[in-house]
């Protein structure tokens, strides 16, 4: 398991990518977003390839983050 420190202004960042890339995807589906990021009680989300997407923008943020060319 990998672990990200975000502060704040990042999250949101993170947060406003995966949605932006959800809608681009799916629409303004919100009830079908919240079903798929739902988690279960092993944990993981409902939709598996939900948390892959979050985290690929969790890694994009922290990649500009780190970029002192960004």
């Amino acid at each position: 398991m990998s672990r990200y420190e975000l502060n704040e202004r990042e999250a949101f960042l993170a947060m406003s990518r995966f949605l932006r890339q959800f809608a681009n995807r799916a629409g303004d589906d919100l009830l079908t977003l919240l079903g798929d990021i739902g988690i279960e009680a092993d944990g993981r989300t409902t939709d598996p390839a939900a948390w892959e997407d979050w985290m690929k923008c969790v890694r994009s943020v922290v990649a500009d983050a780190e970029d002192p060319t960004g």
